[in-house]
């Protein structure tokens, strides 16, 4: 069970990174939305073994956070 939510973790991570490879346009406080979003998303889904709900709501959480950050 903790090989499956290594890959998944590593796979997760490496979408993220090729995602934010994409925010060379974007302002300071999207790309913020989009960190946090995905850093909420990882963390949820450590926290809650990786359940859809704890993912979600991480990114949730996270994303509102970094939307927030240097307002």
């Amino acid at each position: 069970m903790k090989t499956i939510q290594r890959v998944m973790f590593s796979a997760v991570v490496a979408t993220m990174l090729l995602g934010l490879s994409a925010c060379s346009g974007m302002s300071t406080q999207d790309k913020n939305t989009a960190i946090g979003a995905g850093v909420g998303a990882v963390g949820g889904a450590v926290l809650t073994g990786g359940s859809t709900a704890g993912t979600v709501g991480g990114a949730a959480v996270g994303g509102i956070i970094g939307h927030e950050v240097n307002k």
